[in-house]
């Protein structure tokens, strides 16, 4: 049986829909199923458009005009309609709405944390669902544009740095390498950006605005469960688009040998090496890539193997 995948998949599905209360007529004991608490779930996280809440939660829009006529005439939401688009409505939480969100919030914290106890090594635990819920929610996946210091994207390079001290020779120490001020990664001089999964972020980019002609590409960092999804393609194709809006015209970058998906990501995509442009002293290996114009973004597309852990 541990030999067949399809097997192992169909016991997943048993596992997690009997742990979870998927088939439950009233979802952690509040008297909904779960389709409702997952709409109000939806709505008290802050998603307000119905046509956004039906596309997030893959609902047909006519279990999801069900769905809402339940939650109204508890008196938990408000539909509300558009005045510049008729075909558009909203909808939010009342009083007594915000009380049962709050409550299946409590509710569902208290699930997890006892799911989580189940199992002694909790991080190996945590490592697997992230890899499938990532996986499940690849077309979901969101590129964002965030300061360099928003805590998600400080999470990012924390975790980005940790990545370096584990896979360099000698470790990696952020304070001497050539660190990009936080400004040089904001607009108009560049951006930072960030892949979000259902609200996680699971992989950055930045680019570094300089006065030398080119901008630069700096921490690229993959999360180990988004890893071999495209992610990395997807936010150097982003970041180029945004460099032309910014007017550059001319990439440069850096990295180490020692982290070979990112080298062969750069060789395989239109990147072209060149001699040390800096002094920072953990790179070895130097890129630089020119987009002005149509035929020079050709080689964004082009399809690369291996997912670069860091770069």
């Amino acid at each position: 049986m541990l030999s067949d995948p399809i097997a192992r998949i169909r016991r997943f599905h048993r596992a997690v829909t009997s742990e979870v209360g998927v088939l439950d007529a009233s979802f952690l004991g509040r008297g909904r199923p779960l389709g409702p608490a997952r709409v109000l779930n939806a709505i008290g996280s802050g998603r307000r458009d119905i046509r956004d809440i039906r596309a997030y939660l893959g609902l047909d829009s006519g279990l999801m005009s069900r769905l809402l006529r339940s939650l109204e005439a508890e008196g938990l939401i408000e539909i509300e309609g558009n005045a510049s688009d008729s075909r558009r409505r909203s909808a939010r939480l009342t009083g007594a709405g915000a009380l049962e969100y709050a409550a299946y919030e409590a509710l569902s914290d208290a699930q997890a944390a006892e799911i989580l106890d189940k199992h002694q090594a909790r991080e190996r635990l945590l490592a697997a669902m992230d890899l499938i819920a990532t996986t499940l929610g690849r077309d979901r996946i969101v590129i964002e544009e965030a300061r360099p210091g928003d805590p998600r994207s400080q999470s990012c390079l924390s975790a980005y740095y940790g990545e370096l001290a584990a896979r360099f020779e000698r470790g990696f120490d952020v304070s001497l390498s050539a660190d990009p001020e936080a400004r040089d990664m904001e607009r108009p001089r560049g951006s930072f950006l960030l892949a979000v999964s259902d609200g996680l972020p699971v992989g950055c980019v930045g680019l570094k605005g300089t006065d030398k002609g080119y901008a630069e590409v700096k921490r690229l960092w993959i999360a180990p469960a988004a890893r071999g999804l495209g992610l990395s393609r997807r936010l150097m194709e982003e970041l180029e688009r945004i460099a032309i809006e910014l007017g550059y015209d001319r990439l440069r970058l850096d990295t180490n040998s020692a982290l070979p998906e990112a080298v062969g990501l750069y060789r395989n995509s239109g990147w072209t090496e060149i001699a040390r442009f800096n002094d920072d002293p953990y790179p070895d290996l130097f890129f630089e890539r020119i987009i002005a114009g149509a035929g020079a973004r050709t080689g964004a597309s082009t399809g690369v193997g291996a997912e670069p852990a860091a770069g």
